[in-house]
C-alpha cells in the first residue's frame, strides 16, 4: 500500500532514481467513470507517452477547487467585521468565536479527507468537496440577511465553513498520487500556493462584492461563491481522473503516533501554519476595531504575503537547513508581534501593518522551513533499505498529523484575543503572550534539532 500523500509542497521525498532500461512500460487503460488503471508516474514511457498531460490537467482543476475550499474556509474572517453594518449586535468574544470555529473544523476534518480520496477516487472525490461548499455559503447567503438570528445558530453556520479547511488535505493527496517523486515537489508546491491565496482574494473580494446600490448587501458574501463552486464541480466530473491504484496506509499514522517527533514538530507547526490561519482571520476584524478610518479592503496584504513566502520556505531549508530557517522564522514572528504592541500603544497605523506584514511573512517561511524538517528527523539514523521505507512512511503520517494540529492554531489566535480583550480591554496581552511562545518555539527547535549536542549531532536538519 502506498504511504499517505504528503500534505504541504515543502516536503518531497527523496527522488527515486530512474527506473531500469529493462523495465516493461505498463499501458493504461480507462473504465467508465474516468478511472484509470495502470497508473505509475515512476515509468518514463508512460509519463512521457501521455502521463504529464493527465497529471497537468488534474492539477489545474485541482487548484482551483482547492483556491474555492480556502476561499470558503476564510471567508468569515472578512464577513464578520461587517456585520454591524449588516444590523447585527455582536460582542467582541462572539465576533471572535465566528472567526475561530471554521479553523477548528477544518483541522478536524484534514485527516479524514486525505483518506477520501483512495477510498471514493479523486475526480469523485473533487466533485463531492466542491458540492458541499454549497452548504456553508448557501447558508451564509440566508444568515446574514437576518439580524435576529440567535448567535448560536451563527456559529453552527460559521462551522460549515470548515468544510473548505478539508479540502486542501485531498486536493493534496490527489495530486501527490498523479506526480512522480522527482516532480511531486513542484506540483504540489503550486497546488498549495494557489489553494492558499483563497485566502488573500477572499478578504479583498468580499468588501468590494458587497457594497450595492440599497447600502452593504452582507449575503452576497455567500452568494458570490455558488457560480464558482459548480463551476469546479462541472469541471472535475467533465475533465479529472480516478486513479485505480491509489492507496493511503493508516498503519503510517499509527507509526507517527508514536514518535515523539511527531509531537514536536505539530507543536512548531502550531506556531507557524497556526499563526498564519489564526492571524489572517483575525487581521480584518483587528484593522476595523483598531483603526477604523483605514480601508477593510488592505487585509488581505497579510495573508498574501503569507502565502507567497511558503515556498520561499522550503527553498531556503533546502539550502541552510530547515531548523535553522525555522528559529530565523519564530524570532521574526515574535518581532512582528512585538512590533504590533508598540503600535498599539503608540496608535500608529503604519508600524501597526508593517509589523503584522513582518509576521506573516515569517509564518510563511515558518510554514515550508518545518515541513521540510520532517524527512531529514525521520530518515537519520536509518540503517537499511527496510528501515529507510518504513520512516519514509512513518515521515508521510507525520505530514497528516503535523497538519491536522498545527491548524488548531487557527482557532486558538482568535480565542486568545478575544479573552485578551475581555479581561484587559485590548490585544496586547494576548500577543505578549504570543512572543513568549515563539521563543519557547525557537528554542525547542534550537535544543532539538540545531544543537551540537543534541541526537542529531551534526546532521543538518
Amino acid at each position: 500500500m502506498t504511504a499517505p500523500a504528503p500534505l504541504d509542497p515543502s516536503l518531497t521525498p527523496v527522488a527515486t532514481p530512474a527506473p531500469a532500461p529493462t523495465r516493461t512500460s505498463q499501458a493504461l487503460t480507462t473504465r467508465r467513470g474516468r478511472w484509470i488503471e495502470g497508473w505509475d508516474p515512476e515509468d518514463h514511457a508512460q509519463w512521457e507517452g501521455g502521463g504529464r498531460r493527465v497529471a497537468q490537467r488534474n492539477l489545474v482543476l485541482s487548484v482551483f477547487a482547492e483556491f474555492l475550499g480556502f476561499a470558503v474556509w476564510a471567508s468569515w474572517s472578512i464577513v464578520v467585521p461587517q456585520l454591524s453594518a449588516a444590523g447585527f449586535a455582536l460582542t467582541v468574544d462572539q465576533s471572535f468565536w465566528l472567526i475561530a470555529i471554521p479553523s477548528l473544523v477544518g483541522a478536524a476534518l484534514r485527516i479524514p479527507y486525505t483518506f477520501a480520496v483512495a477510498l471514493f477516487g479523486g475526480r469523485n472525490w473533487t466533485i463531492v468537496s466542491a458540492l458541499l461548499l454549497l452548504i456553508p455559503t448557501g447558508a451564509m447567503a440566508v444568515v446574514l440577511q437576518r439580524p435576529e438570528t440567535p448567535f448560536g445558530v451563527m456559529v453552527a453556520i460559521a462551522a460549515l465553513a470548515g468544510f473548505g479547511g478539508g479540502n486542501f488535505a485531498s486536493s493534496m493527496a490527489n495530486i501527490s498520487f498523479f506526480y512522480p517523486q522527482a516532480e511531486k515537489g513542484k506540483a504540489l508546491g503550486l497546488n498549495a500556493a494557489g489553494g492558499n491565496l483563497g485566502t488573500a482574494v477572499v478578504q479583498l473580494a468580499v468588501p468590494l462584492v458587497i457594497v450595492g446600490a440599497a447600502g452593504v448587501q452582507l449575503e452576497r458574501a455567500g452568494l458570490m461563491f455558488v457560480p464558482f463552486i459548480l463551476l469546479a464541480a462541472i469541471l472535475a466530473w467533465r475533465f479529472m481522473d480516478n486513479l485505480a491504484d491509489a492507496s493511503s496506509d493508516p498503519r503510517a499514522y499509527a507509526k507517527a503516533a508514536g514518535h515523539r517527533h511527531t509531537w514536536v514538530i505539530s507543536f512548531l507547526y502550531i506556531g507557524t501554519f497556526g499563526s498564519f490561519i489564526g492571524f489572517s482571520g483575525a487581521f480584518p476584524t483587528l484593522l476595523a476595531s483598531t483603526f477604523p478610518e483605514v480601508s477593510l479592503s488592505l487585509a488581505f496584504l497579510g495573508a498574501l504575503v503569507g502565502s507567497v513566502a511558503r515556498p520561499l520556505g522550503g527553498i531556503v531549508a533546502d539550502r541552510l537547513g530547515g531548523a535553522r530557517v525555522t528559529i530565523v522564522a519564530f524570532t521574526l514572528i515574535g518581532a512582528g508581534a512585538a512590533g504590533a504592541v508598540l503600535a498599539l500603544r503608540q496608535q500608529n497605523f503604519g508600524l501597526f501593518f508593517g509589523s503584522f506584514l513582518v509576521l506573516f511573512t515569517a509564518t510563511g517561511i515558518g510554514n515550508g522551513s518545518v515541513y521540510r524538517m520532517i524527512p531529514v528527523v525521520f530518515r537519520h539514523g536509518a540503517s537499511d533499505d527496510v528501515e529507510r521505507t518504513q520512516r519514509a512512511r512513518a515521515a508521510a503520517g507525520c505530514i497528516g498529523i503535523a497538519g491536522a494540529v498545527g491548524a488548531i492554531g487557527g482557532f486558538a489566535v482568535p480565542r486568545a484575543f478575544a479573552a485578551s480583550t475581555s479581561m484587559t480591554g485590548s490585544i496586547q496581552a494576548a500577543l505578549v503572550a504570543f512572543i513568549g511562545l515563539y521563543a519557547i518555539m525557537a528554542l525547542v527547535t534550537w535544543w532539538t534539532y540545531a544543537r551540537r549536542g543534541s541526537a542529531f549531532g551534526a546532521t543538518v536538519v
